[in-house]
């Protein structure tokens, strides 16, 4: 079965600096249907203005996943870390037992484009950690590249997450197709973040969301004019 997300149903916030929307439940924004898909808890599509961004503000038993689109993204914690991010680069910060960190747009004249997501760990009151990867742009084109998963990638860099999870990108050309078997009882979450997508017959444009269960096969067709990029998560 799969149920689809439209990007127009999604929750949406308008600061002026920051224009976000909200695919679960988060804020000021509550929708009972939609406040997690196992343990996807946040999946938020950011647009933040130059020189703007996010204070410092703490988490707590939470993975946090950045994946920057456009633009460039600075991250500040607790820990000391102090990095930028920007595309084919993924960011993953374990919040354990408590951090403090700020994210703003590292330019003053452009603006920054990102995703970020929560998932629900595995055991809380873990030792915080910040781990940032970057990568080629043609790892994912045509296949699905590892961002991150339970344990680090043997192949290719991947940053580890303590759950379950496991968060695929990738960049697919118009009428360039790929499948992906679901193992019995695992459950995905799809995301489209730029372009069109056709998944298993249904047609999703920039925004959508899509979430598969009891679904043995998903197939992914790039069908907009310049394809499109999504992201797929595979849950328990």
């Amino acid at each position: 079965m799969i149920t689809l997300r439209k990007s127009k149903d999604r929750g949406h916030a308008d600061r002026g600096w920051l224009r976000g929307f909200y695919s679960f439940s988060f804020g000021d924004y509550y929708d009972p249907a939609y406040s997690n898909f196992s343990v996807l808890r946040v999946l938020n599509d950011d647009r933040i203005a130059p020189g703007k961004g996010f204070g410092p503000h703490a988490h707590r038993d939470m993975e946090i996943i950045t994946y920057v689109l456009e633009g460039s993204l600075k991250h500040r914690d607790s820990t000391g870390e102090c990095h930028i991010l920007r595309p084919n680069e993924v960011q993953t910060m374990s919040a354990g037992s408590g951090i403090v960190h700020s994210e703003w747009n590292a330019s003053e004249t452009d603006p920054v484009h990102s995703i970020q997501i929560w998932i629900t760990p595995a055991s809380e009151d873990l030792q915080p950690s910040y781990q940032q990867i970057a990568f080629a742009p043609a790892e994912k084109r045509g296949r699905l590249r590892l961002l991150a998963g339970p344990r680090a990638g043997e192949r290719e860099p991947a940053t580890v997450i303590n759950q379950d999870a496991r968060l695929y990108v990738t960049e697919l050309a118009r009428g360039e197709y790929i499948r992906r078997r679901l193992i019995p009882g695992r459950r995905a979450w799809i995301q489209v973040v730029r372009g069109d997508l056709n998944l298993n017959g249904d047609i999703l444009i920039e925004g959508d969301g899509a979430a598969a269960s009891k679904e043995q096969e998903l197939w992914f067709t790039g069908t907009g004019s310049e394809g499109c990029e999504i992201l797929l998560f595979d849950l328990p």
